[in-house]
């Protein structure tokens, strides 16, 4: 029995190789359980928690493959084996690889969670964005998987120099060849994220006005209040200056008013009292000034501020109706005239003597 465990099998007694094998089968079933024990606890624990870490963790442990852990259980066998500095070598590349591969499944894992859970919680309230953030984890998926097979090749041997430049040169030329595209899927990313507007809010930009329908990754559609439809670059959109009134919480209100030269200094004094009870009459008001603010070419000018606490225009519009009407009825119960554009002509005689 003696002979045979020392007979040399590949430089290595049988005996050695024996000990490789209960190494290996050791190694082997400590990761598989390690990996059974860690993925039941922590989504335990996820099931316990709202955190969101937790689930993301369990799902990147569920997704280490059984192919990694064979071969991490040989190279841990391995090391109790007499090997050729080149075959050592060999198995240094092999499980450098498979810690890279490996690696880029876990990274990949967790852009596909953080995904899924950002998508989940946009289903809702934004749901057009969902192509846009599909696209951008196809982008970061790609660089992923690009780096990993950059860093396989390099351990293998290969001089990736060269194929960095080419791939460098090559991507000027695709993103010469594609800047509008690729400047509007950046605009695209820099709406979702940076969020200056989203779909349902009321924008302007310069002439142009209307109610976001879609954001999509290369252009974003409005709806105007004539019924067509705007269609906008998301570059050219977002280098414009937009006026979100979607943001508005409340509308600041500022109208004028004149009357006529010939109003007493009295009646002139109560004004800004008739206006301010005329605002504060109505719900959904907060007055703020009103001021005899300056001397018009045919009339007393007054200015008058006022605050309605919500951003619907068509709430606004009844408002400043019943403001304007019972403003009228005060003016008439008061005998105070409006202005209109008059011009007074003053003729004198002079005597021939």
């Amino acid at each position: 029995m003696e002979e045979v465990l020392s007979y040399e099998l590949l430089d290595n007694t049988i005996q050695t190789w024996l000990s490789f094998l209960v190494v290996t089968s050791a190694a082997l079933a400590i990761a598989y359980l390690f990996k059974r024990l860690a993925v039941s606890r922590i989504s335990r624990l996820a099931a316990r928690t709202s955190f969101q870490w937790d689930d993301a963790l369990a799902d990147v442990l569920t997704r280490t493959h059984a192919l990694f852990l064979l071969i991490v259980a040989l190279f841990v066998g391995s090391l109790v084996l007499a090997l050729p500095d080149n075959v050592r070598q060999g198995v240094f590349t092999v499980i450098a690889v498979a810690i890279i591969v490996q690696g880029g499944v876990w990274l990949n894992a967790i852009i596909l969670f953080l995904l899924g859970r950002y998508l989940e919680s946009r289903k809702k309230t934004d749901p057009a964005s969902a192509a846009t953030i599909n696209a951008a984890g196809f982008i970061a998926r790609l660089v992923l998987w690009s780096v990993v097979l950059l860093l396989v090749l390099d351990n293998f041997g290969i001089d990736v120099t060269a194929l960095v430049a080419g791939l460098g040169v090559g991507g000027i030329a695709v993103a010469l060849a594609t800047q509008n595209i690729l400047g509007d899927l950046f605009a695209s990313l820099s709406i979702v994220l940076d969020k200056p507007f989203v779909i349902g809010d009321f924008l302007i930009i310069g002439d142009l006005m209307g109610s976001v329908e879609h954001i999509g990754l290369k252009t974003t559609r409005l709806r105007s209040l004539s019924g067509e439809q705007l269609v906008f670059s998301n570059t050219d959109l977002l280098g414009s200056r937009i006026r979100n009134y979607g943001r508005m919480y409340e509308r600041r209100v500022v109208f004028k008013l004149g009357v006529t030269y010939q109003t007493t200094r009295e009646k002139l004094s109560r004004i800004p009292a008739i206006i301010r009870e005329a605002i504060e009459e109505q719900d959904n008001t907060r007055f703020d000034r009103s001021h005899f603010q300056a001397y018009g070419d045919f009339s007393l000018n007054f200015e008058s501020v006022y605050y309605i606490s919500s951003p619907d225009y068509n709430l606004y519009m009844d408002i400043q109706q019943a403001v304007n009407l019972r403003i009228h009825e005060r003016f008439e119960q008061e005998g105070i005239e409006f202005a209109y554009p008059t011009q007074t002509l003053f003729v004198t005689q002079q005597s021939n003597n």
